[in-house]
């Protein structure tokens, strides 16, 4: 990881955008996490970085399921740190929230992005919600509108794109946030263990990398029950950065000039014959 370098969130001339992931571990205790953010963005800041990444569930975590009981609004103190420590550093954070439910009843999964200005650039509310391999998340969180407008923010010379964990089994959610201009997918996760699960999450990074020319990075948690593997892949789909399952943090650098480059001599979105259009709109 880079020491020093560039005052953070000054980006070069030439685009590049460094980027911090951290892997780290989130329980369900909110000012331990508070804490634990506060030191992602210190090794951000010492390396520099424009913008910092944080898994889903960043605010509150618990391995047997999280709901209402664990959510915050927009203004509560975990998305009030983000604001105040981007705006004093200059970085750029994305993180997984839990928010209140519209419904009053359940609570909604969610990724905040948050300019290095401290301002709110977006909200996204996890569309494709956890019901698969004995879970039933929709029994305590509602999912966000298929239809809202993609999430994106643009830094340097790339514009970053955001989806949440299971959104990753679905490819249509990644081309539409292409076609919003995505250059790189960025996929906070809690991705639960279990039998190939870990096998699944790398394939699938992989296959939204190459299917897309785009650079994709999951950032996952750590912990019980949760597989970690933050991976980085380069729009040829090559593996730039692969961790393992302990706690971390890595530094890395996204130059533009690759991504075009694979872009042009594999123009796949620009042959493609279908668009993709959420569904019941």
């Amino acid at each position: 990881m880079p020491d020093g370098g560039d005052p953070a969130g000054a980006v070069g001339p030439d685009g590049v955008v460094r980027v911090t992931v951290a892997q780290i571990a989130v329980s369900d205790d909110h000012g331990a996490n508070r804490q634990t953010v506060l030191d992602a963005f210190g090794v951000a800041a010492r390396a520099g970085s424009n913008l910092l990444v944080l898994p889903e569930y960043a605010s509150a975590y618990d391995p047997r399921g999280v709901g209402p009981e664990h959510a915050e609004p927009l203004d509560g103190p975990f998305v009030t740190l983000l604001r105040d420590r981007a705006r004093r550093h200059g970085i750029a954070v994305v993180a997984g929230v839990t928010l209140p439910g519209a419904d009053g009843v359940r609570a909604a999964n969610a990724l905040v992005v948050v300019d290095g200005s401290g301002e709110l650039a977006g909200v996204y509310r996890k569309v494709h919600l956890y019901d698969a391999f004995g879970y039933r998340e929709s029994e305590r969180l509602e999912a966000g509108p298929a239809d809202a407008d993609p999430v994106t923010l643009r830094l340097g010379g790339l514009t970053f794109g955001v989806l949440t964990c299971y959104d990753l089994r679905f490819p249509e959610s990644a081309r539409r946030l292409v076609d919003a201009g995505a250059d790189v997918l960025v996929y906070p996760a809690a991705w639960v263990a279990g039998p190939l699960k870990a096998d699944h999450w790398h394939t699938l990074l992989r296959a939204r990398a190459i299917e897309n020319t785009a650079v994709v990075i999951g950032v996952g948690m750590t912990g019980k029950g949760v597989v970690g593997r933050t991976l980085l892949v380069g729009p040829d789909g090559v593996v730039g950065l692969e961790m393992g399952d302990e706690q971390a943090y890595r530094t890395v650098d996204l130059d533009p000039a690759p991504l075009t480059a694979v872009r042009a001599t594999n123009p796949s979105l620009a042959n493609r014959r279908y668009t993709v259009v959420p569904a019941g709109t």
